[in-house]
């Protein structure tokens, strides 16, 4: 396969640049293979599922991991912009850099008001500590974890896609528009987007009509946003993100399998991190590791049955994605469908229902 097979075409004005408030309010396209499409809203979602069901969301926590600073090398002193990828210590993050190809191992980067030196966080200073071949750069802090955690929320920026970011700056709403209503373990670099859509009425109704909530963790990392830069598909890699599934939700989801209720995943990370946690056995067990796991068409799910996801960047792994998992006609059907009525694209866009292929 080659990436080219997962283009298409998208108007400019479609990208989606504010939430739909209030937040269930956005739409929903019900994508059933074989049967149609149908055009809802997120609201809806109770109706399209069954007593028994069981919903996946990713609770992880934005951080604010745009930092802005300047580097300094031999009284020179350039300025640079990071984003936060992965922690790797209390005091160790990769990141990517710009301009990340003048920094050298040894580089000091001074992050935020390096003037005011009144408050003990403005103090958030790193070294360059190495570079890897995609491009990241390890930065080794002086401060470590929660001073460093309390630094980076005082000094860093809520990380918006770059679609977004090239059009408007980050602003306070961001701070909320930009993180779902259960987020709870900070880590993540990018919000699992589809769990935008929810508000506390949305999940109280979920659990009226029988359906159970679960809770897994998998944080997004930079790397969700970088292009695919092969031209054949089973040449691109994945950059690895950091998940854990409890042993109580594996059982759970097990459980609930093995009386006729279906797996619903609330966005492609809930999704990757199940796949990454279940066996071909299809039995789903605990799960706290590292996954890099690539889906594309052709790919056995095991775990996930329906998907409820927001429409994505031609071109990216995430339209693989959604092409193995609806089957890759019935998605260029509905992304056609999409554009042409009207709904709003990416991380602040409205959202898909998708039912697994048979």
């Amino acid at each position: 396969m080659l990436v080219s097979d997962f283009d298409f075409e998208l108007p400019d004005d479609r990208i989606a640049l504010r939430p739909a408030e209030p937040r269930d309010s956005a739409r929903l396209l019900v994508v059933r293979p074989g049967d149609g499409l149908e055009d809802r809203i997120v609201r809806d979602l109770p109706d399209f599922l069954r007593p028994g069901d069981a919903l996946v969301f990713n609770d992880t926590k934005v951080i604010p991991a745009r930092l802005n600073g300047t580097r300094e090398r031999d009284g020179s002193v350039v300025a640079v912009e990071a984003t936060l990828h992965q922690r790797k210590a209390p005091h160790r993050w990769t990141a990517f850099m710009k301009p990340g190809k003048r920094l050298k191992v040894g580089d000091r980067v001074r992050f935020g008001e390096t003037s005011d030196r009144a408050c003990f966080l403005g103090a958030l200073d790193a070294t360059v500590e190495a570079k890897g071949e995609g491009g990241e750069v390890t930065l080794a802090f002086d401060l470590s974890g929660p001073d460093l955690d309390m630094a980076i929320a005082e000094r860093g920026e809520m990380p918006l896609p770059p679609y977004i970011a090239a059009k408007r700056g980050e602003d306070e709403r961001d701070r909320a528009d930009y993180q779902t209503v259960y987020a709870r373990l900070d880590g993540s670099v990018a919000a699992p987007t589809a769990g935008l859509h929810f508000t506390p009425g949305l999940m109280a109704a979920l659990e009226a009509k029988g359906v159970s909530l679960h809770f897994v963790t998998l944080h997004v990392g930079a790397g969700t946003f970088l292009p695919v830069k092969t031209e054949v598909v089973a040449e691109h890699r994945m950059h690895a993100e950091y998940g854990e599934v409890p042993a109580h939700v594996a059982e759970a989801l097990n459980a609930a399998r093995a009386a006729g209720g279906r797996i619903v995943c609330v966005g492609t990370t809930s999704l990757r991190l199940l796949e990454s946690a279940t066996g071909k056995d299809g039995v789903i067990r605990p799960f706290a590791a590292e996954t890099a796991i690539f889906i594309t068409p052709g790919y056995r799910f095991r775990a996930a049955d329906v998907l409820m996801t927001n429409f994505h960047l031609p071109r990216s792994t995430l339209f693989m994605l959604v092409s193995a998992f609806a089957g890759r006609e019935t998605m260029r059907e509905a992304y056609a469908h999409a554009i042409a009525s009207g709904y709003r694209f990416y991380s602040y866009g409205d959202a898909s229902l998708l039912f697994r292929r048979p």
